[in-house]
């Protein structure tokens, strides 16, 4: 077997063996003639023999392209054949448009936290109408349980949740079941304990700083290795593991002042694969850039990824729905239907638009004509939007079933591709966390005094004694989805419309058209009434908590009104008035088609 491995500022490199075979003679390495720093060995080896590299008779290092580590971040790496996997399922592919992504992460979705117990729920994602699971980071980090974003081993598969096979069985079992796999990755940083990536080769550069320390070199002497190993990293990813796409941590903290841009080779050199494999493969930015060239083809100038996520949207939905107006919120908040109108129709609320929360104009103009609205993910939460919060609410926790009916119809019927986070679509009461499990006390009490100083920062109400303790065991146990709540008022009433809008969305073609043409927006701001009208559909929501909306429907060509048919309400259907006047009770929604 081939062992190989970049170390441009290594001496002397050997190849070290640990585990069972920890007593046999470390191998020397040699140089590479054909790659400049590389070093390279043929050693007899099989799947899970355990091994480390030794820079000049320095302490055993892990591989960085490691694909499992059993020990943990900085332990010993393990052989993985990838080709010893046997795949019960055949799959080809599930594209991006028409999708709905269910954010899901692998530690707090079921009390056991591995992949194996989420397998055993997939049936429920099928039922409800999900198209693609999009998993949390799944590298290696320290301890047991932890978000996932401070991962420090990009090809590797954390042990705790069941290493790479327990991720190839996940897998599996969801495109058993119909269901793509999206896998959330970071390439802008990796955590700090077990890093050791500096000690191989200029993996980071000091020319940029990003909020998590030095950013990864993408630009400086030696980026070009430094590119190969996260492309690398990233086809592995959907190569060996069969996954579907992958979403893309934060890229706007991806520095890189080279041409072409980092993000626009990694998005060609996924074209590609999905060329060689022939089936739909794409890639999801995470941006708070407003930038149209993001998503924008490559031939002209863009990055070319598939989607974005779309921070806008939820801002304005989530000021709509609870009158928050702190931090980020405070723009929205001015007029958030209005707001809302705005990303509905335009995609981008900050389009050159003045920021008060960053103090200048932010984003620019995005053409739905030429974008199409499902490169754009519309949520009402996500795990950041709810982990970043002081105590870690979600929406159940303040609004009624009612305001959670209206939110899920706003994002199920908008024009963009919908995502939920776990537990949303029946109004989980569970919080969703910051919890950590660093090993280091220093590292440990680093992050507590880093989250509190946040939390004080965005000004949340409440008395801080109140607010978790990452490294307390509780706060993770507390984020487990409680699976009892399906089943009891007044979650069963909100797992069944999610279900019936899922269904609506399926059938209906008008849902997912992206022509913005089809899409337009009505509203009152004092009233708290907006109507969405998608093709010949009408969706109308009421966030008053008090008085009746009367919605004036439009009419149609030749200024006759259209006949129309309840399709969905909460808390029933119900018919305009031979005036065309649909009057919405407090907190409500309905459907309408022709």
């Amino acid at each position: 077997m081939l062992f190989e491995v970049w170390a441009p500022r290594a001496g002397r490199v050997a190849l070290r063996w640990a585990g069972d075979r920890a007593t046999e003679p470390e191998i020397p390495m040699e140089p590479d003639d054909a790659r400049a720093g590389w070093w390279r060995t043929d050693a007899p080896a099989r799947d899970g023999d355990r091994y480390a590299f030794r820079l000049d008779d320095g302490p055993p290092l892990p591989d960085p392209r490691a694909a499992r580590l059993p020990e943990g971040p900085g332990g010993p790496a393990a052989v993985v054949e990838h080709d010893r996997f046997g795949w019960r399922h055949p799959w080809s592919g599930r594209p991006l448009p028409g999708a709905v992504l269910y954010e899901l992460h692998i530690g707090t979705y079921t009390p056991e936290g591995t992949f194996d117990a989420a397998a055993a729920r997939l049936r429920h994602l099928a039922d409800l109408g999900i198209t693609h699971i999009e998993l949390m980071p799944v590298c290696p980090f320290p301890g047991t349980h932890g978000w996932g974003y401070d991962g420090v081993a990009p090809w590797a598969v954390h042990e705790p949740y069941g290493g790479p096979e327990g991720l190839k069985r996940f897998v599996d079992a969801a495109h058993g079941q119909g269901l793509g796999v999206v896998l959330d990755v970071v390439h802008n940083h990796l955590g700090p304990s077990g890093n050791h990536l500096p000690e191989f080769g200029p993996y980071f550069t000091d020319t940029h700083h990003t909020p998590w320390g030095a950013a990864v070199n993408l630009d400086a002497p030696g980026s070009d290795e430094v590119r190969a190993y996260f492309l690398g990293s990233a086809l592995s990813w959907l190569r060996d593991y069969r996954l579907d796409g992958l979403r893309l941590d934060a890229v706007h903290a991806l520095h890189d002042d080279r041409t072409p841009h980092f993000l626009a080779q990694l998005s060609a050199a996924v074209d590609a694969l999905a060329g060689r494999l022939r089936r739909p493969l794409f890639l999801i930015a995470e941006s708070d850039l407003n930038d149209p060239r993001t998503t924008a083809p490559r031939h002209s100038g863009g990055q070319g990824l598939h989607a974005q996520w779309n921070d806008d949207f939820h801002h304005a939905l989530h000021t709509a729905l609870t009158g928050e107006s702190q931090g980020y919120y405070a723009d929205f908040a001015r007029a958030p239907l209005a707001a809302l109108a705005k990303t509905l129709t335009g995609g981008f609320f900050h389009d050159g638009t003045y920021s008060s929360f960053r103090g200048r104009p932010h984003g620019a103009p995005l053409d739905l004509r030429e974008t199409p609205a499902y490169r754009l993910l519309a949520y009402a939460q996500t795990h950041d939007q709810i982990g970043n919060r002081a105590l870690g609410d979600r929406l159940a926790a303040a609004l009624s079933p009612g305001l959670l009916a209206c939110a899920g119809a706003l994002v199920l019927c908008a024009p963009f591709t919908p995502m939920l986070f776990m537990g949303e679509e029946w109004g989980a009461r569970t919080p969703w966390q910051y919890f950590t499990d660093h090993t280091d006390p220093e590292l440990a009490e680093a992050v507590r005094a880093g989250r509190r100083r946040e939390f004080a920062e965005h000004a949340w109400a409440g008395d801080s004694a109140e607010w978790p303790d990452p490294q307390d065991p509780a706060t993770r146990d507390r984020c487990v989805l409680d699976w009892s709540e399906p089943a009891v008022a007044p979650h069963s009433g909100l797992l069944a419309w999610y279900r019936t809008l899922l269904t609506l969305r399926r059938e209906l073609p008008a849902l997912t058209d992206p022509d913005p043409r089809h899409t337009s927006v009505r509203f009152d701001e004092e009233a708290r009434w907006l109507l969405l009208c998608r093709g010949p559909l009408r969706v109308a929501v009421n966030l008053s908590p008090e008085a009746t909306a009367a919605v004036p429907l439009p009419r149609g060509d030749g200024g006759r009104r259209p006949a129309l048919e309840a399709l969905a309400g909460w808390p029933a259907a119900r018919l305009p008035g031979a005036d065309g006047v649909l009057r919405l009770p407090p907190e409500s929604v309905v459907v309408l088609g022709p």
